[in-house]
This record gives C-alpha cells, sequence and structure tokens, in this order.
C-alpha cells in the first residue's frame, strides 16, 4: 500500500545577477521534476552528492520550503493543496531527524522538556505521572537512561544528543520519518550504533522512512530501496542489494 507519494515535484529558487545597474535573474532548479514513492513500512535510500538537491527535498517533503509545482500525497491526502494551520497538525504524521542534533536542539530547554513539548503535541492530556512515564519510554527506546532528562544538550556527547533528536521525532508517533544524513556528523563507531537503533526502531514501530546519504555503502546497509538524485532529478532507483553485511549490524559498509 503506497504511503507516500511524490508526483513530479519541483522546488525552484530564483537568485539575483548581474549588477545594480543591469540586474537579471537566475532560476536555481534545486527539485526539478521528481517522483517518488513509499509503501508502508519500507525505508527508502536517497543518495547523492553535495548539492544534488537532497536535503531541499527532504524539506519540501516536510512543508518547511514550498514548493514551486507537483504534489506531495500522504496517506491519500496532497499536502501541497494544504493552508499552514492545517499542515502544522497534518506534520505530527511525518517528523523528520536532522544532520546536527545540536543545532536542531533547544540549547535553553532540558531533555524533558523537549520530549515533553513534542509528546503533547500528540497527547495533550498527558500529565504528571503519565507525561514522565512516556518520556522514559522514550529514552529507554533510543537506548539513553531516563535519569538524565533533567541535562541540557551540551551536556551530551554526539551520538547521544541524536539519539535524543530521534526520541523527539518518534515523540508524536509519526507514521512517515525522514532522516536527513543522521550520522554523517558522527564518528565511525558511533555510526553503527545509530544505524542499528534506526534499523531496529523501524522494524519494531513499523516506521515508513526516508533515509538520506551521500554514502552508497550506508544506504545499501539501511535501505530496501534506492534513489539516486542528480542535478535536482532522480536518475536511478531500484531495490538495495542484500549482502551479508545486512546481517553484521556492527560493520555496516561505507562506515
Amino acid at each position: 500500500m503506497v504511503y507516500l507519494e511524490i508526483k513530479n515535484l519541483q522546488t525552484y529558487f530564483t537568485q539575483r545577477t548581474g549588477s545594480v545597474f543591469s540586474p537579471a535573474k537566475h532560476v536555481v532548479k534545486a527539485v526539478d521534476g521528481v517522483s517518488l514513492s513509499l509503501e508502508k513500512g519500507e525505508i527508502l535510500g536517497l543518495v547523492g552528492e553535495s548539492g544534488c538537491g537532497k536535503s531541499t527535498l527532504s524539506r519540501s517533503i516536510m512543508q518547511l520550503i514550498p514548493a514551486t509545482g507537483g504534489s506531495i500525497i500522504l496517506d491519500g491526502e496532497d499536502l501541497s493543496a494544504l493552508s499552514p494551520n492545517q499542515v502544522r497538525k497534518r506534520r505530527l504524521d511525518f517528523q523528520m531527524v536532522f544532520q546536527d542534533p545540536y543545532a536542531s536542539l533547544n540549547p535553553r530547554m532540558t531533555i524533558f522538556s523537549t520530549l515533553a513539548e513534542a509528546v503533547r503535541q500528540r497527547r495533550p492530556e498527558l500529565k504528571g505521572g503519565q507525561l514522565s512515564d512516556r518520556l522514559e519510554q522514550l529514552m529507554s527506546t533510543v537506548g539513553l537512561d531516563a535519569r538524565v532528562m533533567k541535562k541540557y544538550p551540551h551536556e551530551f556527547s554526539g551520538g547521544q544528543r541524536q539519539r535524543i533528536a530521534i526520541a523527539r521525532a518518534l515523540a508524536p508517533e509519526p507514521k512517515l520519518v525522514i532522516a536527513d544524513e543522521p550520522v554523517s556528523a558522527l564518528d565511525v563507531s558511533i555510526q553503527s550504533q545509530i544505524l542499528n537503533l534506526i534499523t531496529s526502531l523501524q522494524k519494531d514501530l513499523g516506521l515508513t522512512m526516508i533515509f538520506i546519504s551521500h554514502d552508497l555503502g550506508v544506504v545499501h546497509y539501511i535501505a530496501d530501496r534506492i534513489a539516486v538524485m542528480y542535478q535536482g532529478k532522480i536518475v536511478e532507483s531500484g531495490p538495495a542489494e542484500k549482502s551479508s553485511m545486512r546481517h553484521k549490524p556492527n560493520t555496516p559498509r561505507g562506515c
């Protein structure tokens, strides 16, 4: 069953060039006619070199950047046709994990406050002990001790912060998660731990995922299907090769 369908998506940016006396405009086609579909419970690996449009595509799907044309249909509903308020409510069903976990976490909020804010978006009725139990469950799910929730982001390592960012993405109980280069800023040993975590979460929670990376080895390790992006277009797509590495989570290829 198709859960996410992207049809002829275009995201263009206009740049001003020339001089003050002779202005000109140049159109940058960051995403140029992309069509993709994801079935429920599938991991799509999106790979491509830096600047090919991967992050712009992910932010367009998330409705963080307005698309110039095309449509993004999530579970039968065209997100492009929704108002900003409707998108905000609908976004509970699709969340994002960013490349830099420190930049994506509010440095002035404790981990408890960060996760509590995200949980209340879906379950505003949770308070007191019930809320604490839910947050402890989230921390356990990503492999962290709940006793550290009173700390701030700067008190954690890069790998721990990425686990917290994943917990925050899971807090509203989404069905689709977009992971934009989630391991590229981490040490090699930590990369494999986060990849193993993402794989187990996808399996346990039945998540549909788009995993973005410039590393084909990492994408081969985690994805069911792979799409290759180049200069704003999808130039190749197909099933990922399932090698023996798929069963050795401590030694993923490309890490």
